[in-house]
């Protein structure tokens, strides 16, 4: 018996021990039964969120949900939509809302397959509102409830929802001639993702309207096809044209177009937010000049085309809109952020814009305005105060005061609130914790439980721990990075080590008290690689300052901190030095190669993906920002144009890219790979066919695969 004893105590670690994260791992399928997206009810009391093929409503008073109906008979309807033409390009941050309530919060809009139905909250029965073979985007509820909006190709479109009656608001929109519909650089950079709004009376819709005619073509190509099949993008690069917006407003029974004058934004004006002030007098514009270092909010009358300037700021370097305008006490005053004290803060603004409050304070970022309860007087927030690696809500007085923190737990919190701010949902993770979304009262106390941590994974695989660190940028500036050590770690060896970098501006920095996952870190870590993530100067959250050393020098201030950052791991004592690699994606692969050519001697290595290569083939509204207009800054552009330096390759190099990149356009690679050629370098390629920036599915296995093979082959 002491025997069997003894061989249970041996086999017992042996039991309990996880299984490595692999390849394998990753390519498992995601779990269906996770909720889906919290959509709030109009009275803020309980939300609605699709489960797998179910539609589910969830009551925070009575801490349960209930279903409504299965989604899987309204697909089932629905009209199929050709898809055998060239590629639309809609960016991937347009709104395309699949679920919203009525405002009477008695009803609920569906979208599936293309056309809108309408849900009965409290029988699930439903009725079909459209039944085309062309695609409704972008539906919305008429403040009175009484019609639902949609684009149909590039018109917009009234329904009547009572009698079904429908009714063509413009006419006349075409691939060039966008009515309600963005171009593809607008909300991938400033964040705009619609581009019309109802009246708060319901009587007219004020929408803009891109002419994207004089904006450049790029020469996009499907060469899967048994023939080659034109997909030309439109797609302003620095420099070139952007758009012609318009702003109309339209009667919502059908009527002649008033046009409202914003300025020329072909060549002088970005049009960042708009929408209507209540009472339906006039519309508000918040508008930036090209290169985004002055601002403006005015309204314009709807009846006269009046023109009335509510504020302004500058910046000698550049502004960051972030968030839009928050109406409250009827319209009198609205709330909106700004960095005009050198880190993102509240302001309440009078509508005149004669008089404005700061609500917050202090060397700390506000994320986003998560909701407001007027009644209690209280506006709620996200913010990093007390650590810039976390994230946590707040509330605070719409006069100041009474600022306070509502959570409890370090890490990481995102939000949903329902307005009036009386419930909301909170998915909070850190470094040891996944995520787990509790639901709260509006003064933080914990009610229930909607979803907790799924532990199938973790419970079954070794995730090896990220620590947190902090180092010095030549000039003392602080930064952080994270590590993870290899599997198995013998302090007394010297590992091969990855560093994973983005670097770029207009995002946030990367090091964070958040769940990483299971992700391709941690089969690398697995595989015995140091992995090292640092930030540098010009991410987001550390406020503006933090920031603005890249200003019209992009890859200068990034690499040299990056490079301070390798100091720092080589100097732990168990990194070889002589084998560190690099990987990174978009701006990532810009700085990827950017430290292969410009720090020949520091990695060996390196995989760019979809990389930019030259600043003057990224798009307008983005690069203009940093680097300014290319005739009046050659200078930066030209110092930060990778192929010009293809001759200082010394390391093994993959570039990976989709030939349909709609964001950073194959053009980059294909530029570097030239100057490569040219000067008669070796290097991996690694070429997909997707219509997107990222590479997935099955592709992205494979790649993962190649990605893995590369650095195995190089710095082992």
């Amino acid at each position: 018996m002491a025997g069997f004893l003894l061989l249970l105590l041996l086999l017992a670690p042996a039991f309990g021990q996880k299984k490595p994260i692999t390849l394998e791992t990753l390519n498992q399928p995601a779990r269906r039964d996770a909720p889906g997206t919290a959509v709030w009810a109009p009275n803020g009391k309980v939300f609605a969120y699709e489960q797998g093929d179910k539609l589910m409503i969830y009551n925070p008073a009575r801490k349960s949900s209930r279903m409504v109906v299965s989604t899987e008979a309204m697909s089932d309807a629905a009209v199929k939509v050709s898809d055998n033409g060239p590629a639309a390009w809609q960016d991937r941050y347009v709104r395309d809302a699949g679920l919203q309530w009525s405002p009477s919060g008695k009803d609920l809009l569906y979208a599936a397959g293309g056309d809108l139905f309408l849900i009965h909250a409290d029988n699930g029965k439903w009725e079909q509102m459209t039944a085309t073979a062309v695609e409704e985007h972008d539906p919305k509820f008429s403040p009175d409830g009484k019609s639902i909006s949609f684009r149909r190709g590039f018109d917009l479109y009234a329904r009547d929802v009572a009698t079904g009656k429908e009714t063509r608001l413009t006419t006349g929109g075409s691939d060039t001639l966008r009515n309600g519909g963005l171009d593809w650089v607008y909300p991938e950079e400033i964040g705009l993702d619609t581009a019309y709004w109802w009246a708060p009376d319901s009587r007219s819709i004020a929408y803009l309207q891109f002419d994207v005619s004089r904006e450049p073509l790029y020469p996009h190509e499907d060469l899967l096809k048994a023939r080659a099949l034109f997909e030309p993008e439109r797609y302003p690069q620095a420099g070139e044209n952007n758009a012609d917006v318009h702003l109309g407003v339209v009667p919502a029974t059908g009527g002649a177009t008033k046009w409202l004058d914003v300025g020329d934004t072909r060549k002088a004006y970005v049009i960042a937010r708009a929408g209507w002030v209540p009472g339906s007098k006039s519309v508000y514009v918040v508008r930036t000049n090209r290169v985004q270092n002055r601002m403006e909010m005015f309204l314009i009358n709807a009846e006269s085309g009046a023109p009335s300037s509510v504020f302004s700021e500058s910046d000698p370097y550049w502004i960051n809109i972030d968030g839009d305008v928050t109406f409250v006490n009827g319209g009198a005053q609205f709330l909106w952020t700004s960095e005009r004290d050198g880190f993102r803060h509240i302001y309440l603004f009078s509508a005149d814009g004669h008089s404005a409050k700061q609500l917050t304070q202090g060397p700390w970022e506000v994320k986003e305005v998560a909701g407001v309860d007027e009644a209690g007087g209280r506006v709620f927030y996200t913010s990093d105060e007390g650590d810039s690696l976390e994230t946590h809500l707040y509330s605070v007085g719409l006069d100041g005061s009474n600022r306070r923190r509502l959570d409890s737990v370090a890490g990481t919190h995102h939000v949903s609130m329902g307005a009036g701010g009386a419930y909301y949902l909170d998915t909070y993770s850190s470094l040891i914790s996944p995520p787990r979304t509790t639901i709260h009262s509006g003064d933080g106390r914990e009610l229930a439980v909607f979803h907790e941590t799924d532990r199938t994974r973790i419970d079954e695989y070794e995730v090896l721990p990220t620590e947190l660190v902090s180092f010095k940028a030549a000039d003392g500036t602080l930064l952080h990075g994270r590590v993870i050590k290899p599997a198995g770690f013998d302090p007394g060896r010297k590992y091969p080590a990855i560093m994973t970098v983005y670097g770029g501006p207009g995002v946030e920095l990367p090091i964070r008290n958040s769940w990483p996952g299971i992700n391709l870190d941690q089969v690398y870590a697995h595989r015995g690689f140091v992995i090292w993530e640092a930030e540098n100067r010009g991410g987001q959250g550390r406020g503006h300052a933090f920031e603005t050393p890249v200003y019209h020098n992009l890859g200068a201030t990034e690499l040299a901190d990056q490079l301070a950052g390798v100091e720092y791991l080589i100097s732990l004592g168990f990194v070889d030095g002589q084998r560190i690699g690099v990987r990174g994606w978009s701006y990532g692969g810009f700085m990827t190669l950017n430290a292969l050519l410009n720090s020949p001697d520091t990695f060996h290595c390196g995989i760019a993906g979809a990389p930019v290569t030259s600043w003057l083939n990224y798009d307008t509204i983005y690069t203009e920002r940093y680097m300014g207009l290319p005739d009046e800054n050659p200078e930066g552009y030209r110092h930060s144009t990778l192929p010009l330096l293809a001759k200082n390759l010394k390391s093994k190099l993959m570039i990976v890219h989709n030939i349909e990149d709609d964001n950073v356009l194959f053009q980059n690679s294909l530029q570097m790979i030239n100057a490569l050629e040219q000067a008669g370098k070796e290097f991996e390629f690694m070429l997909y066919p997707q219509k997107t920036h990222n590479v997935s599915g099955a592709a992205m296995r494979q790649m993962n695969a190649s990605m893995l093979d590369f650095f195995e082959r190089n710095l082992k």
